[in-house]
């Protein structure tokens, strides 16, 4: 049975560090708005009672219904093997993936640094400066652990010898960085040779390629979290 993943079917987002994943292990999965668009994810959220999902994205498994990216990755991992088996590196895994999202929110208030329901240019000059200091300060942080990370394994991936859900949610956040702040990228990536390497190992496997060229793969654009604004970027 194929599981149903509901997202915003116009944007990338935080449903895409889901898709990779499921994309790369070939876990058949229906990107259920893609079909009935945002009515239809609206209406589907507002049809469920109980233990409930607080926002997309969320993975209705036929058994259970769950949400949250860190937590859905947590369960293909254990379920698909798409993670070690020992206890600690299971945690360990999550705890990357958990600071993935803690740069993800971040990257989301580059553009919307005062409020998150108003728009990109009723904020502007809040987002020139939060932006500065994003690029300056929290950029080089967050990729400076995750080279640590890397390298802190032996083998060819982040953790043992093949790939993860993480692996895939670092190709995921090095590709929509490069589109955001193409100039500072550009700049800082030598010093990051590991995570651009898991970068590269991730475009190669053979069902993320195919996802890559497909048009499954929703473009990056001006709605979703990675934003390209050439105001905001500097090298």
């Amino acid at each position: 049975m194929a599981y149903d993943l509901w997202y915003w079917p116009s944007i990338q987002g935080r449903g895409e560090f889901v898709r990779l994943a499921l994309e790369a292990a070939e876990i058949p999965y229906v990107d259920r708005a893609r079909d009935s668009g945002e009515e239809g994810l609206m209406a589907d959220m507002e049809a469920r009672s109980g233990r409930v999902p607080f926002a997309p994205p969320y993975l209705d498994t036929g058994g259970r219904v769950i949400a949250q990216v860190a937590n859905i990755l947590m369960y293909l991992g254990e379920r698909h093997d798409l993670a070690p088996s020992g206890m600690a590196d299971r945690l360990w895994l999550n705890q990357l993936q958990l600071t993935i999202a803690d740069l993800v929110a971040e990257v989301h208030n580059v553009h919307h640094p005062v409020a998150m329901m108003d728009y990109y240019d009723d904020q502007k000059p809040e987002a020139a400066r939060a932006a500065k200091q994003f690029r300056e300060e929290r950029l080089p942080k967050f990729l400076g652990h995750f080279e640590d990370a890397v390298e802190a394994n032996p083998g060819d991936w982040l953790i043992d010898h093949r790939w993860t859900y993480c692996d895939t949610s670092l190709f995921q956040i090095v590709e929509g960085l490069r589109y955001m702040f193409p100039r500072r990228m550009k700049t800082l990536e030598p010093d990051y040779p590991n995570l651009t390497r898991i970068r590269d190992q991730v475009a190669e496997i053979p069902a993320v390629r195919a996802y890559l060229n497909s048009d499954r793969r929703i473009a990056f654009n001006t709605d979703g979290i990675f934003r390209h604004y050439p105001e905001l970027d500097s090298e």
